[in-house]
């Protein structure tokens, strides 16, 4: 990697720290300002960068910033959030998320020819789940119902998990030959075996780090070490298994969350401890940090060149892939759920794709599957118009959704959007 290209990219973190809370209510959202920062230092602009003579840079950043926020994400899930987000982000992981996959195996089938099945099923699949981070100010809009951003929020942090045994699955049959595993060593090693170890590490990590608070011997800051290794483990353990890093790095953080839960209160610690999230704060932040150099890895070394070779059908499959894939299961799951027409629609919108289908088309690219490059330049398309049209679209729609939300709980009070705020008010 060329020191101007370290010295550029130092610049843009520095640039965008200091005007982050300013740019927040901007159109210029994070990923936006690094994506279209590693346009101009890839080879369509300086030609700093380049994927062939640096291609495990890239790899290696965009895997370790998906492994730090599938654990994060995962550490978070809560049954009791679940049950207080009521049907929203269970429906649309139940329905919506399976149908989103569905439709658009479906959709590629005309619009790209020369994949095989199982090709047209991983497109599907990789585009699928849905990173909130892309349009962070449709979900941290205190205009927008509770109700809305709670669920699109609990939606994006659990999807990628969710999506990982239909991705693993897909790639093993879509690269099935002689000599490699086929979807039953596959389900054996990737899920069973890397759940199982993903499991134990982060119970053991949760144990550890209970042990240590019920007798106060561990510092804040080691504390936050401490939790970033566990995640780290799960991933090595796994890999070395011939497994999926992936799926053990959510395993291992849904243990930790559910077992670090039930923390005694120690010297020092009031309640009963440290929640998850007060836990894995600086692996989040980490992540994110990884995240935002990742797109901008992204814009100048898989972006880029696959500007280079659109072509009409990538184009119009990436804006269905936003669009129709997305909003037409939304739609589904929500039938019946009394949510009005503006809200279902802001809904099925803001479900923008970023990281984990970035890594997710990595993964399938350096499977070298026939139709590889075809396939590894739609999602680049897909997540370069998400990052721009969520992120742009994101301050407007928000502020405008919230003014509908205003206006129609004073014709209505009990308007099924507002279920939270009622459930948590006084009796």
């Amino acid at each position: 990697m060329s020191e101007w290209a370290v010295v550029l990219a130092g610049g843009v973190v520095v640039g965008y720290g200091a005007l982050s809370r300013r740019l927040s209510t901007t159109v210029l959202s994070g990923p936006l300002v690094f994506m279209l920062s590693g346009l101009a230092i890839g080879p369509l602009g300086l030609d700093l960068l380049d994927r062939s003579t640096d291609p495990e840079i890239t790899q290696t950043l965009l895997e370790s910033a998906l492994v730090l926020l599938l654990f994060a994400d995962a550490a978070r899930i809560r049954a009791q959030d679940l049950r207080r987000e009521e049907f929203l982000p269970l429906r649309l992981l139940t329905v919506g998320l399976p149908a989103t996959m569905a439709l658009g195996w479906l959709v590629a089938w005309p619009l790209l020819p020369g994949l095989t099945v199982w090709e047209l099923a991983l497109a599907g699949i990789i585009l699928a789940p849905t990173d909130a981070a892309l349009g962070q100010q449709a979900v941290s809009d205190k205009r927008v119902p509770a109700l809305i951003r709670g669920g699109l929020s609990v939606e994006s942090g659990v999807n990628d998990g969710l999506a990982l045994p239909f991705f693993v699955l897909a790639l093993a049959a879509a690269g099935e030959t002689a000599s490699r595993p086929g979807i039953a060593e596959t389900f054996l090693r990737a899920l069973l075996l890397s759940g199982a170890i993903g499991l134990a590490s982060g119970w053991i990590g949760a144990s550890v780090l209970r042990w240590s608070l019920a007798r106060g011997w561990t510092s804040p800051d080691w504390r936050q070490f401490l939790v970033l290794a566990v995640p780290a483990i799960a991933y090595a353990l796994c890999v070395t298994g011939e497994g999926s890093g992936f799926i053990g790095a959510w395993a291992a953080g849904l243990a930790f969350g559910i077992h670090l839960r039930r923390t005694p209160a120690g010297p020092g610690i009031r309640g009963r401890g440290p929640d998850a999230a007060q836990s894995t704060g600086f692996t989040e932040r980490l992540g994110l940090l990884l995240a935002s150099l990742s797109f901008l890895l992204f814009g100048a070394v898989i972006l880029g060149p696959a500007l280079q070779h659109l072509t009409w059908r990538m184009a119009l499959y990436a804006l269905l892939s936003l669009t129709v894939v997305r909003m037409l299961p939304v739609a589904l799951a929500l039938a019946g759920t009394g949510l009005r027409a503006p809200s279902v629609a802001y809904i099925g919108w803001f479900g923008p794709r970023g990281l984990a289908s970035l890594v997710f088309g990595l993964l399938a690219f350096e499977e070298h599957l026939p139709a590889g490059t075809v396939l590894n330049g739609v999602i680049a398309v897909t997540v370069g118009l998400s990052i721009l049209l969520h992120g742009a679209t994101a301050p407007f729609l928000g502020t405008s959704y919230g003014r509908w939300f205003t206006r129609a709980l004073r014709k209505e009070p009990n308007l099924r959007e507002n279920a939270l705020a009622r459930h948590d008010a006084p009796h």
